[in-house]
């Protein structure tokens, strides 16, 4: 069995990580799985199929993006929605690699911003292989946004795009709606949702009707993402050791998806508790670090995974405000670490923490209802019980073995017609 898996790149976005995540708990249990990638990346593992090779790959990957971006340009509201939207006309065919020509199964996750079109999808589907679609967010089945933001036009076939700064019945979206009907007419895909909530919303889009869609968690390495000493981590990092630290971080901590306005908003509302710090990481950080009413370490871009261990490991909790998710790697990432999350009540998230059992799910953009969970948390984990329970779900539903056997059984069954 030769599993080829595809996303855009290694190591950026949460769908690379989770991606890159399944690669090696396939490799652990002695499947043939090769990982082919655009970015560029060093690496010796020569399962690992890295396409920017020169600097001339790079320079059409270059192209492709921007040629993307300045066609959605035409179209977009204003600049704040300008990655809201893939339209995907442009990529690479990657049909004619002998290692797509080798596996049995082809497995994209991520592939927009000039890595694969429509078209190169379609490709791909023409060789007449079993083909897994792992969905990271909602664009495989609405009119090319990645997340909805409440509208619901994907179930009949979009049109009239909020996104859009001219919306009609026959705009961008419905047109590139139009394009996904026709690619998934009489192709071999069986789409795989990350969380059970982004399974429901596929099965009500149009464009998905009579689809195979099954819903398979995202995998973590829990010997990797472990528990530890949290004053040992604290001395490591330089921070107080008897502080109460609230973590909060993701890759772009401005972008409004993230929710940060009402973190500020509920961290104002507990700000009487002055024992309190903050950790924080991502990009933007110091746009809002001076908004923050606790003393903030801003520790920036987090490339490296020990660090970013480290922080969960020193933290006395977790923080996601996101408005819309699916299966978030950092509540994962966390509840792994053994450090309880406070989240709204949002996309995938209630399924993975456990109300008043592994962390606490604030009602959906209440700043008030999120600074409760805060407090309701650090007065509540005692001998750090929420931890431990949100580690043993982590141990049960998501590790590396335990998901990896899902998928292979679904390999196996496709091979098997």
């Amino acid at each position: 069995m030769n599993i080829l898996l595809i996303n855009k790149s290694f190591k950026t976005g949460g769908a690379a990580i989770a991606a890159q995540r399944l690669w090696k708990a396939l490799l652990k249990l002695k499947i043939n799985t090769h990982f082919l990638v655009y970015d560029k990346y060093t690496s010796d593992n020569r399962n690992l199929i890295i396409l920017t090779k020169s600097r001339w790959d790079v320079f059409q990957w270059w192209f492709r993006f921007i040629y993307e971006r300045l066609y959605f340009f035409i179209f977009q509201k204003n600049m704040s929605v300008r990655f809201s939207i893939s339209p995907a006309i442009s990529g690479k065919n990657i049909s004619k690699l002998a290692v797509v020509k080798k596996s049995d199964i082809i497995h994209l996750h991520w592939f927009n911003q000039g890595f694969l079109s429509l078209k190169n999808v379609k490709e791909l589907a023409d060789l007449g292989k079993p083909m897994v679609w792992t969905l990271h967010d909602m664009w495989a089945f609405t009119g090319g946004c990645h997340y909805n933001d409440g509208c619901y036009n994907f179930i009949n076939g979009c049109g009239n795009c909020p996104y859009l700064k001219k919306p009609g019945k026959y705009d961008l979206s419905y047109r590139i709606f139009r394009g996904k009907e026709n690619l998934y007419k009489n192709v071999n895909i069986t789409f795989v949702t990350c969380s059970n909530w982004l399974k429901n919303e596929a099965t009500k889009a149009k464009v998905l009707e009579g689809g195979k869609i099954i819903h398979i968690p995202n995998p973590i390495n829990v010997d990797l993402f472990c528990s530890s000493m949290p004053l040992k981590i604290r001395k490591n990092l330089s921070l107080p050791l008897h502080k109460t630290f609230i973590f909060f971080g993701a890759a772009n901590v401005n972008d409004s998806r993230k929710g940060v306005k009402y973190l500020i908003d509920a961290l104002n509302i507990i700000s009487i508790n002055t024992n309190i710090e903050i950790l924080l990481f991502g990009k933007n950080g110091s746009l809002i670090a001076d908004k923050l009413p606790f003393i903030t370490h801003d520790f920036g871009l987090v490339n490296c995974v020990e660090k970013i261990i480290e922080l969960y490991q020193a933290a006395d909790l977790f923080v996601l405000p996101s408005l819309q998710d699916n299966l978030p790697n950092t509540i994962m990432e966390s509840m792994s670490c053994g450090t309880p999350v406070v989240a709204f009540k949002t996309g995938g998230v209630p399924e993975m923490i456990d109300h008043k059992k592994t962390g606490y799910l604030a009602e959906y953009k209440s700043a008030e209802d999120l600074a409760r969970g805060i407090k309701w948390v650090l007065e509540n984990n005692k001998d750090n019980c929420l931890g431990k329970a949100g580690r043993e779900k982590v141990l049960r539903e998501y590790s590396e073995e335990v998901v990896a056997k899902q998928y292979i059984k679904l390999y196996e069954s496709l091979l098997n017609g």
